[in-house]
């Protein structure tokens, strides 16, 4: 079992990795334990549940709350859920949230914790990829509303992060690939020689290799626990780790929550920004094309869907690092350097989203 630990001024908490991890949870809590309240879904109780119920029987009282499944659901209605469940056990401010699912459960789960009395410790125990090497790590919690993705939440740090590889083997491979696309990410914004590592082994982690799996895993959460500890507020290279969000988040709150999966419009998302660096002349036609076929090697979409221009900038304008009116992008210097920037020519931009994808990337 690896174990990273994340620092951030006046709080520090551990990641475990690995096999079996989920059957290690009763020996690495907390002894004076004395109130859990387990959030999961229909989807993963089924399969982890009892699981993890009786790694907390130790806690004394306990409540479960399922939510209803999908990113449809990541609303301020659905959160009403998990509070109601708390004020009828009466869980009292010494509680504990767990957070046992995907993103949706993880963000809804930390923003539940950062408000219910004002704020009460929780933990993340991710069983998608996506989850696992994003989301879980570094405290963004929040839900959605029609207007915006992720507009409304808190940062609130979890106590601890458990990661067993082995729930992946039950994930459906859609939501694998959707995963990979954050693991990509971490490559292009921090680390050359870990993308170059992904391109050796990519076929190795879409069948589920175990040590590839810890490998890919324990490298993203090391290179986001070194961009938290920095900034863990997002406002200088926290930003880094949001390379292809705005167009990505524009591309999901076009097509519906859900249709297009967070790391599916994230894959899009990078390659337009892939294009918009090299149209700056920052990255290299060779660097586009290894995105892509990396991309396509993980079986995630390379092409955006058909939306106009002036619905792209709509909605990119709302995204969060939208500062003065002006649309700031997550781009790249180089492979494996990032920058935060609204300097570059609207023109440029716009070539970006008006670009045929489709026909310039046919096999």
């Amino acid at each position: 079992m690896n174990t990273i630990h994340v620092f951030i001024p006046g709080k520090s908490y551990p990641i475990y990795i690995g096999s079996g991890v989920l059957n290690e949870i009763q020996r690495l809590l907390d002894p004076e334990l004395k109130q859990a309240c387990i959030v999961t879904n229909q989807a993963v109780a089924s399969l982890y549940l009892p699981l993890l119920e009786a790694q907390f029987a130790g806690a004394g009282q306990q409540t479960s709350v399922l939510l209803p499944d999908g990113e449809q659901y990541k609303t301020l209605d659905t959160l009403k859920l998990i509070f109601d469940a708390l004020l009828q056990d009466h869980h009292h401010r010494t509680t504990t949230l767990v957070a046992l699912g995907g993103g949706v459960i993880g963000d809804m789960t930390g923003f539940a914790a950062a408000s219910y009395q004002r704020g009460v410790n929780f933990i993340q125990v991710p069983t998608t990829l996506l989850s696992q090497v994003d989301s879980s790590v570094g405290g963004k919690t929040g839900v959605n509303h029609p207007l915006g993705k992720n507009m409304i939440g808190a940062f609130h740090q979890p106590q601890a992060v458990f990661i067993d590889t082995d729930v992946l083997k039950s994930l459906p491979p859609r939501e694998l690939s959707a995963g990979m696309a954050e693991v990509i990410k971490y490559g292009l914004i921090a680390d050359s020689e870990f993308f170059c590592w992904l391109e050796e082994h990519i076929a190795e982690l879409m069948a589920l290799e175990d040590s590839a799996l810890v490998h890919a895993i324990s490298r993203s959460c090391e290179i986001k626990a070194d961009i938290v500890a920095k900034d863990e507020r997002e406002s200088g290279v926290r930003a880094f780790l949001n390379l292809g969000h705005t167009f990505g988040h524009a591309i999901e709150t076009d097509q519906g929550y859900g249709n297009w999966l967070h790391g599916e419009a994230v894959a899009a998302g990078m390659v337009m920004a892939m294009d918009l660096s090299c149209r700056l002349g920052w990255t290299t036609q060779e660097d586009f094309n290894r995105l892509v076929a990396l991309l396509r090697a993980a079986h995630l979409p390379v092409v955006p869907p058909k939306m106009s221009e002036d619905r792209y900038l709509t909605l990119m304008s709302k995204d969060k690092k939208v500062l003065d009116g002006k649309i700031r992008l997550v781009l790249l210097k180089s492979l494996g350097e990032a920058l935060v920037t609204d300097d570059f020519p609207l023109d440029k931009l716009r070539e970006c989203l008006t670009r045929d994808y489709a026909a310039d990337l046919a096999d």
